[in-house]
């Protein structure tokens, strides 16, 4: 358990790094998707398990981070993104986390 709550803030740090790079300090809740492209193409994964932690878990932790799944969902919120800058990144996340849930249950 330890180490998940140690892994968490890892990534959550990394994200903090990253954000302030690009001089972005708004919460990963409100970002648009331009906030998220904006993020150096490395750390966009480290972005995707820490809003996916927060859109599961209502906070911003959750029990366990996907890495399959993040691999999968990251391309295609980046290529979202890219149609619509001003989209929220949540919903844009959200939208592209189904359409991958809904291919796994298809298997």
């Amino acid at each position: 358990m330890k180490l998940k709550n140690i892994a968490c803030s890892v990534v959550i740090a990394g994200i903090a790094t990253s954000a302030m790079a690009s001089g972005n300090k708004k919460p990963v809740s409100q970002w648009t998707c331009a906030d998220f492209l904006a993020v150096e193409a490395q750390f966009r994964p480290k972005v995707i398990y820490a809003a996916t932690a927060y859109s599961k878990a209502g906070k911003p932790e959750a029990e366990l981070i996907d890495i399959d799944g993040t691999e999968r969902v990251t391309p295609m919120v980046v290529a979202e993104c890219t149609k619509a800058p001003q989209a929220s990144f949540m919903e844009k996340l959200k939208a592209e986390w189904q359409k991958v849930e809904s291919a796994l249950k298809a298997k």
